[in-house]
């Protein structure tokens, strides 16, 4: 007979587990090998191979036919990132991406990176859905949608089990062009490269989330970002939703910033 103790970790283990789950599934839209993802190699500081856009993409103004979905929280256009300390906003290089969260993930370690562009009526619905709820001045419907997801990544140097897992979504209507970011489980921000702590995560340069426009002018940092309090991501949005960022990027648009709910997400 296992111990008292034991058992109760056990079933409070399953009723955590079943709880997230549905809880996940209502922030994340669907993602992994089953829904016929790409998955990154498993390489620090990888990226994806070269995307064709099925749909071009316009951020900030212009519009790129390429992109690279890069293991260190980053989605560039026409080039790939590699760069594992997030440097701030804007940034020197005329580097133009969206940063989920940017910071050192070693997938080596674990975790796997997804991707896929898509066209499936059920996910294009429930996107339009979201975005036209969100906007409802901009009535939205989606015929493109690229989905990538960081499934309980690691960080470079890691001693513990910590994971992060998000999401950003790019998406089109042919006319107006806005991203989301989906923010799960997030454990850590700053690998040890990165002067981050092995075993904790936290500490040196933490995470970086927004958007780099590439004309070393434009950009947006979310708040909390290269600080301590970007852990809190999951708490924060700009659309009510705590754990969700919605930005039309095409002509850049920046909606009030809501006050951090609190984290439900956090274990025992």
């Amino acid at each position: 007979m296992l111990p008292s103790s034991v058992f109760f970790l056990l079933i409070l283990g399953s009723m955590v587990d079943t709880k997230t789950s549905s809880e996940k599934g209502s922030l994340f839209y669907p993602y992994g090998s089953q829904q016929g993802d790409e998955t990154n190699p498993k390489h620090d500081d990888g990226t994806s191979e070269e995307i064709t856009l099925s749909v071009p993409f316009t951020f900030y103004g212009k519009t790129y036919k390429t992109a690279f979905v890069n293991n260190n929280g980053v989605i560039s256009f026409n080039e790939p990132v590699k760069q594992y300390t997030p440097d701030p906003f804007p940034l020197a290089d005329g580097s133009p991406f969206v940063a989920p969260y940017w910071a050192d993930v070693d997938n080596v370690l674990g975790g796997d990176i997804f991707y896929r562009q898509t066209t499936d009526p059920a996910l294009l619905e429930a996107i339009s859905q979201d975005i036209t709820q969100y906007f409802p001045k901009s009535p939205f419907t989606a015929t493109w949608a690229l989905v990538a997801t960081w499934d309980h990544v690691a960080y470079y140097g890691s001693t513990s089990e910590k994971g992060n897992t998000f999401q950003a979504v790019l998406t089109t209507d042919s006319k107006m062009f806005y991203i989301i970011l989906n923010y799960w489980d997030i454990q850590w921000t700053t690998g040890a490269a990165s002067d981050g702590d092995a075993e904790t995560g936290l500490g040196g340069t933490p995470a970086h989330a927004g958007f780099n426009s590439g004309d070393d002018t434009n950009f947006y940092n979310i708040p909390g970002s290269q600080t301590d309090a970007i852990i809190n991501i999951t708490t924060t949005s700009n659309v009510k939703v705590p754990g969700r960022w919605v930005f039309r990027v095409d002509d850049f648009q920046v909606t009030g910033v809501d006050p951090p709910q609190p984290n439900n997400n956090c274990w025992l």
